[in-house]
């Protein structure tokens, strides 16, 4: 993807190099630990985090603390990669919504090393790159680009590139109220029920990253072997082949992302299609995802 010479967006915060520090609450940073580890543990996903995270967190303080941390220049690169990203799904968040009688809020990108601090809780990068809609935030370690090329076996910038849309893609799901009305079910309906309906929120993220593709390749953008980059990606964080790198069997009912095979077709109908007509993963049979 071509991004030399190109508008950065200003709306990274960039906190590399600081370390959050809570006080109070379930025991600190080791108490929210345990609650990410017990609710992974338990079958949960990013959104049961999030929940149980910010449930047990009240009444803590959190400030941050400088480091010693120097980016590499790869990082500083890679800094500089995922602002012009950021900066494009605003002008094209932008135009979208407006064509639909609709403002876009436009949200922060948050660079962080190792843990952050965010309205949703201490997360450790470990969670990956996430979304956390009490700050209309995405936060990135840029350490899973090196994750995705190595572990994931996903190579090149578009492959982040897709990862920063996805996550803006949920951004869009929220000021849609797409977001809030799938995790209000949440202890409403059986745990199947409910993986079932993030599972589908996440397939409409993806949907929407091949939206924010469709029209950065209109604008000249796109390279050679960008979109396959960023299906290669799709297809390594499926669920079934996550679990069966780590278990050697898979459990659909615990899918909450959705199969390799689905993610790259809902990227690919995003990008084939560039609009949000099309984006409806909710009324659909789930032989049809």
């Amino acid at each position: 993807m071509e991004t030399k010479g190109r508008r950065k967006s200003s709306n990274v915060d960039d906190r590399r190099g600081m370390s959050p520090a809570q006080k109070g609450g379930v025991g600190g940073g080791i108490g929210i630990i345990i609650i990410i580890i017990f609710t992974l543990l338990s079958g949960g996903d990013l959104g049961d985090v999030i929940t149980n995270v910010t449930n047990n967190s009240g009444g803590t303080e959190q400030t941050t603390e400088q480091t010693n941390y120097v980016p590499t220049a790869e990082e500083e690169e890679l800094a500089d990669f995922v602002s012009v990203v950021l900066a494009d799904t605003e002008d094209i968040w932008h135009q979208l919504f407006e064509q639909e009688g609709m403002q876009y809020v436009e949200p922060t990108l948050v660079l962080f090393t190792d843990s952050v601090s965010s309205a949703c809780g201490l997360q450790s990068a470990a969670v990956g790159p996430f979304y956390c809609p009490g700050d209309y935030s995405l936060y990135i370690d840029l350490s899973f680009y090196k994750e995705l090329r190595d572990t994931f076996d996903a190579p090149g910038d578009f492959a982040m590139a897709y990862v920063v849309a996805h996550e803006v893609g949920h951004h869009v799901q929220t000021l849609l109220g797409t977001s809030q009305e799938v995790h209000a079910q949440a202890g409403r309906v059986s745990d199947a029920a409910y993986n079932e309906q993030v599972k589908r929120l996440e397939l409409q993220a993806d949907y929407l990253a091949g939206v924010w593709a469709h029209h950065v390749e209109g604008k000249g953008y796109l390279e050679e072997g960008d979109m396959e980059e960023a299906l290669v990606a799709a297809n390594a964080i499926g669920d079934d082949t996550l679990q069966m790198e780590a278990r050697g069997y898979v459990v659909p009912e615990s899918f909450t992302h959705g199969t390799s095979e689905q993610r790259m077709r809902w990227l690919k109908k995003g990008f084939t299609n560039g609009t949000l007509q099309g984006s409806d993963t909710f009324s659909i049979p789930a032989s049809q995802l």
